[in-house]
């Protein structure tokens, strides 16, 4: 398939960048972030991506959505990504949705996708326990008791945490920290007893969240999926994830990058437009075709997924490593061309490289996914 958008998902990207611009520009974050709101995002926001439809993209349209694709998710989250907009777009439209519609009963869809897609419902992912991305350490033990399971442990980095009307919570069953075997995911209320929730407040001022399990109790209808076997549909709504979280990454290293040309093109040095230096210019065009690389390797991962979910789990650790490579050039690149003003917090420069730094982390950094790669490849 070529590596171009089609006409419906162009117009989808058209749509989306002029709501986003005018909606939830970077000013947005910065007024979350100043005012220390106690949500992390807007509630109007979030009701205006239910009215666009972008929260059911991924919802089926039995169950309420627009049963669209990956590609089409991939086209919100780079424009979220040029605009730094905070929401529960890609822990809930985008991984639980997911999550949900391939791995859950009918019962567990017919209750969440609906609510998922009308923006009633916030869900989130608590897979990370450590200080990286790793699902096969998972530690959090869930043992049996009664008619159900009682879990115990911790979880890391779970977006919009304190926030979620429902986790989704990988523990173990079974096997120990390191195996694949032995992991089952929970449907889990986060006001049920036992449940602890600390916000953490990030660099970027996005949403997260520690959580800790204290016993909690929870009956079979809990269970996502099968029990002890969660390993591979869980890496499976990762790459979801990944790819996604990587499309949002070109987004903020696009915009960082047309940010920069555009200051080369205004300051003046030496009576000159800096612009004109051919220093400058060969960085900019390394860096430009960098970007073009990573969004190709992001649109090659969606569109995988939209063609073949059980084989995208290669070009998704790609995409991942290659966007966050991408965007960590673009923003470093933005910093030192901006001279002085670029380390300002007043200018917006900063706030691209905190975004970038935080999402390449999220669901596996370009380590991470260059060791996933190599053993997806046999080595």
């Amino acid at each position: 398939m070529p590596l171009i958008l089609n006409d419906e998902q162009a117009m989808l990207r058209d749509t989306a960048r002029s709501f986003l611009a005018e909606q939830a520009p970077v000013a947005a974050l910065r007024k979350l972030r100043d005012g220390r709101d106690a949500l992390g995002y807007h509630r109007d926001l979030w009701k205006g991506f239910a009215e666009m439809g972008f929260t059911g993209v991924l919802v089926p349209e039995a169950h309420g959505g627009l049963g669209l694709g990956h590609v089409e998710a991939g086209v919100v989250m780079e424009e979220i990504g040029r605009n730094l907009t905070a929401s529960p777009f890609v822990s809930t439209a985008v991984v639980a949705a997911s999550a949900i519609n391939r791995i859950g009963g009918e019962g567990q869809k017919a209750e969440w996708l609906p609510r998922i897609a009308a923006g009633e419902a916030i869900i989130t992912l608590a897979v990370d326990e450590g200080r990286k991305h790793d699902p096969s350490r998972t530690a959090m033990k869930a043992e049996r008791a009664g008619n159900g399971f009682r879990l115990h442990g911790a979880k890391a980095m779970v977006l919009d945490g304190h926030v979620a009307d429902l986790m989704i919570v990988a523990a173990r069953t079974g096997g120990a920290p390191g195996e694949t075997d032995g992991l089952t995911l929970f449907l889990i209320d986060p006001k049920a007893k036992g449940v602890a929730i600390e916000r953490t407040i990030m660099v970027d001022s996005h949403n997260a969240a520690r959580i800790v399990l204290e016993n909690v109790e929870v009956d079979a209808d809990a269970v996502l999926g099968e029990v002890d076997q969660a390993h591979g549909a869980l890496e499976g709504v990762l790459n979801v994830g990944r790819a996604a979280v990587a499309a949002e990454i070109t987004g903020v290293g696009d915009e960082a990058f047309g940010r920069t040309v555009a200051y080369l093109k205004e300051r003046k040095q030496f009576g000159r437009v800096i612009g004109e230096f051919q220093a400058l210019q060969h960085r900019a065009a390394h860096l430009f075709t960098e970007i073009e690389i990573a969004k190709a390797a992001v649109l090659k991962a969606l569109q995988t997924l939209d063609e073949g979910y059980d084989r995208a789990g290669p070009i998704a650790s790609v995409a991942k490593a290659k966007a966050g490579q991408a965007a960590t050039l673009a923003v470093q690149e933005a910093v030192q061309m901006h001279g002085g003003v670029g380390m300002t917090d007043e200018f917006d420069v900063g706030l691209f490289m905190k975004r970038a730094r935080v999402a390449q982390e999220l669901w596996g950094d370009a380590n991470f996914h260059a060791e996933r790669l190599a053993r997806l490849s046999g080595y």
